[in-house]
């Protein structure tokens, strides 16, 4: 039996084309970031600010006044003690670890870009909710920014925008966004009809009913969606710590390359501490509001 071959199948004009299209693709976009990328990167200048700042603030503020302003806010959040005294307890072991200012590193970036995600994820998941016709357009581009290899998209960031933090916050923001737009879609969604005919007969306009009903009922799925987006933000420290992202990454990133095993180990169970730091507080926030919003709908 002859040995079946791909590039034999194919005629060798559709391979020239193929070549020739994919020159013309890489010229064209080099080109633009010859041509834009300083319009873009000064369109970010005031994200690289609030950046610096806020990366500085938890570095060069006293330990002891960021554990306690960490620990109160989890408190509050959490309205659990156990959770507070685990934050204590796991920030004072990475601080004897000589680990403070890396995870302030992590924890500011991974903020930030939490912080993003909500802003931008939350309407996009409200649109989709509302518009099936949004819904059609924007669920393949989730399915492509979910299953496209983290490393791909770093590529085109780069290029516009070099090395350093805003492009590691993009590239951090691309691959974190998708579950809270999703679930939030889904949590407006599952809301019943019957509370909606409700309130419209009480004479609530679509944003009193968004904002009033659809929103409190959804917010325990959209809440699960904020953490999901939070743990696939903090999966994503290492692979953006190889653009220049300071903070945790960065010794796990020198430990793989230098065989350091327990500098790699330290760190990684740095990173996964605030990951339960994070999904702890956020469920117990998620909670909390559940329990809230169903004794209010019982009285």
């Amino acid at each position: 039996m002859a040995n079946f071959s791909w590039q034999n199948t194919f005629p060798k004009m559709d391979r020239d084309t193929l070549l020739a299209v994919r020159k013309y693709l890489d010229g064209s976009f080099r080109d633009f970031s010859r041509e834009y990328g300083d319009a873009i990167e000064s369109f970010f200048d005031p994200l690289l600010s609030f950046l610096i700042w806020f990366e500085k603030l938890l570095v060069q503020s006293p330990w002891w006044a960021v554990l306690l302003c960490i620990t109160v806010f989890v408190y509050l959040t959490g309205r659990s003690w156990k959770l507070a005294l685990g934050v204590v307890l796991s920030f004072l072991l990475i601080g004897y670890l000589g680990m403070w200012e890396n995870t302030m590193r992590t924890l500011s970036i991974i903020t930030v870009c939490t912080l993003i995600a909500i802003l931008l994820g939350i309407p996009i998941g409200i649109l989709m909710a509302r518009s099936n016709r949004t819904q059609t357009l924007v669920t393949p581009i989730l399915d492509v920014m979910q299953t496209m290899p983290a490393f791909v998209y770093l590529i085109p960031v780069v290029m516009l925008l070099g090395i350093g933090k805003v492009p590691g916050v993009i590239a951090v923001v691309v691959y974190a966004i998708p579950p809270v737009i999703r679930l939030t879609s889904l949590g407006i969604r599952l809301v019943d009809k019957e509370v909606l005919e409700a309130a419209t007969a009480y004479g609530a306009n679509p944003i009193q009913r968004l904002l009033g009903v659809q929103l409190p009922l959804a917010s325990p799925t959209i809440m699960a969606g904020i953490n999901q987006t939070i743990m696939m933000a903090l999966g994503m420290v290492v692979i953006a710590s190889m653009i220049g992202v300071k903070g945790l990454g960065q010794p796990v990133l020198k430990s793989i390359t230098n065989q350091y095993f327990t500098l790699g180990l330290f760190n990684g169970l740095a990173i996964v501490a605030l990951a339960i730091i994070f999904d702890r507080t956020s469920q117990a926030y998620a909670k909390r509001s559940q329990q809230h919003i169903q004794g209010a709908h019982h009285d």
